[in-house]
C-alpha cells in the first residue's frame, strides 16, 4: 500500500493525461484503501469513455479518409432555415489532416456549453473557416432555399484557402465549380460537416442574443428566432420587428 495520502493520489490522476492512466493504475493496484479503489475505478471509466470517443471520432472521419487524395476538404452546413426572424448562417470549415479534436458532432446533439468549447477549439485549429449570413430582407426577396445557397457560396468563397472538395449536408450547391459530395445527415457522419454546423450555430446564436438586447420583448436569446409559443404571442402583441422574415409570417 502506498504511503501517499489519498488526496495526493487524487491530484496525480487529475494532472495525468489519458496515456498516463495505466501507469497509475499499476502503481496503486495493491492499495486497498476504499478511497484509492474508488479513484482507480472512476478513472478506469474515464479511460473507457475516452477510448470510446476516439473510436467514434475515427468513424466521423470516414469520408475525409475516403477522399484523402484531396488536400483541402471543406465541410459545409447551415443553421437558421426555419426561424421566423434573423438571418440564415452558413459555415465552412477545413479541418487539418491530423485533426485531434474530440466530441465533434451534429450541433443539435451538443449542449450550448460544449458547442462553445468546440467553437473555440475548431476555429483555433482549423486550416480555414468562414461563416456568412444572409439577412431577413434577402430571405424575403429570394426565398429561404436560395438564400441558404447564397450563404454557402459566400462562406466557401471567403475561405483563406480554396477547397479541393466540399462535403455538404445533403445538398448540392448550385453555381459552385468545386466537386461536391452531398451526405444525408452529414452533420452526424462527417467531422468536417459537423464542425461547420457547430461554427455556424454558435455564431448565429450569439448574433440572436445580441438582437435580444435590442428587441427584448421577443425572447430571441432563448428562442433564437424560432416560432415558439412565447415568440408567436409576442408577435401578436407587438407586431413584427425589423429582423422578422415577413414571408414566413404570412402578413
Amino acid at each position: 500500500m502506498s504511503s501517499e495520502k489519498i488526496g495526493e493520489i487524487k491530484n496525480r490522476f487529475i494532472n495525468a493525461s489519458f496515456d498516463e492512466y495505466q501507469d497509475l493504475f499499476d502503481k496503486y493496484s495493491d492499495d486497498d484503501r476504499k478511497g484509492v479503489v474508488k479513484l482507480i475505478d472512476t478513472y478506469k471509466k474515464h479511460l473507457i469513455s475516452f477510448e470510446k470517443e476516439k473510436r467514434r471520432m475515427y468513424d466521423m472521419f470516414e469520408y475525409e479518409r475516403k477522399y484523402s487524395n484531396c488536400q483541402y476538404i471543406c465541410g459545409i452546413d447551415e443553421v437558421g432555415r426555419g426561424p421566423l426572424a434573423g438571418p440564415v448562417c452558413a459555415g465552412a470549415v477545413i479541418l487539418p489532416k491530423d485533426c485531434d479534436i474530440l466530441y465533434i458532432n451534429d450541433s443539435k446533439q451538443l449542449s450550448a456549453k460544449k458547442r462553445d468549447e468546440l467553437y473555440e477549439e475548431i476555429t483555433k485549429k482549423a486550416v480555414a473557416w468562414k461563416i456568412f449570413y444572409i439577412d431577413h430582407n434577402v430571405i424575403d426577396e429570394i426565398n429561404i432555399l436560395n438564400a441558404t445557397y447564397e450563404a454557402m457560396r459566400n462562406a466557401i468563397n471567403g475561405l483563406q484557402v480554396k477547397p479541393d472538395l466540399l462535403l455538404n449536408d445533403a445538398v448540392n450547391i448550385p453555381e459552385v465549380s468545386i466537386p461536391q459530395v452531398p451526405i444525408i445527415k452529414g452533420d452526424a457522419k462527417s467531422a468536417s460537416i459537423a464542425a461547420a454546423s457547430i461554427v455556424a450555430k454558435v455564431s448565429r446564436d450569439r448574433l440572436m442574443e445580441e438582437y435580444d438586447r435590442k428587441y427584448p420583448e421577443y425572447g430571441f436569446a432563448k428562442n433564437k428566432g424560432y416560432g415558439t409559443k412565447e415568440h408567436m404571442d409576442a408577435i401578436k402583441k407587438y407586431g413584427p420587428c425589423e429582423i422578422h422574415r415577413l414571408s414566413f409570417l404570412n402578413l
